[in-house]
């Protein structure tokens, strides 16, 4: 089991920039800015986790099945549930690369080097941090909003055990910021907590 914890990276990026943070509030996001942590029980964690069964999505304990629920996500997320669930497939590492050159004003070339950098798909988190502070000094406050909403989910709803890095096709959520307030996020985070706790699981049966 890795766990990890985003807390630090949030507050590097620290809280939106007086130009944008209109448009975080709006986006239903705003919330996240101050729900992560820096660090936290993992000894506890570790016995959750070997009572969670990825077939039931429950945790086995001797008294009951327990689960968490999107209203418990809701509550510690401080999102929206009643919202418009949205699915994508994932996207050619060429097409993924061209919305980030369009969404985030980065340069093609650049692009290129940081994905060869991540092996795939994928840029790291304090890259991005770097295009957000770049765009601020531009001035480009839309594009500066994207890139802070991608960090803010990529740290606290898209974690996983690559730590570091962010998948490029998660840029579609804000391509039009228009649309990212109507999205069911605690959905999206609650269906990522399965999976990923299913993958542990599953990974410590085995060991």
């Amino acid at each position: 089991m890795k766990l990890v914890s985003h807390g630090r990276k949030i507050n590097k990026m620290g809280v939106p920039h007086g130009h944008i943070q209109a448009v975080v509030e709006l986006s239903s996001l705003f919330g996240l800015v101050d729900v992560s942590y820096d660090t936290t029980n993992k000894r506890l964690l570790s016995t959750f986790v070997d009572k969670w069964h990825a077939d039931t999505n429950t945790f086995h304990l001797s008294i009951e099945e327990l689960t968490i629920t999107l209203d418990d996500l809701s509550n510690l997320l401080h999102l929206p549930i009643i919202r418009k669930f949205y699915t994508y497939p994932n996207l050619y590492v060429v097409v993924a690369m061209d919305l980030l050159v369009q969404s985030l004003c980065v340069d093609c070339g650049a692009t290129i080097a940081e994905t060869r950098h991540c092996q795939g798909g994928n840029m790291r988190l304090n890259w991005l941090r770097e295009v957000y502070e770049d765009v601020c000094n531009n001035k480009q406050w839309t594009v500066a909003a994207r890139a802070y909403l991608l960090h803010l989910v990529s740290c606290i709803i898209f974690v996983d055990k690559n730590v570091t890095l962010v998948r490029l096709s998660y840029m579609r959520f804000f391509v039009d910021l228009r649309h990212t307030e109507g999205y069911s996020w605690v959905t999206t985070a609650l269906i990522h907590m399965y999976k990923h706790l299913g993958y542990t699981s599953y990974a410590n049966m085995g060991s």
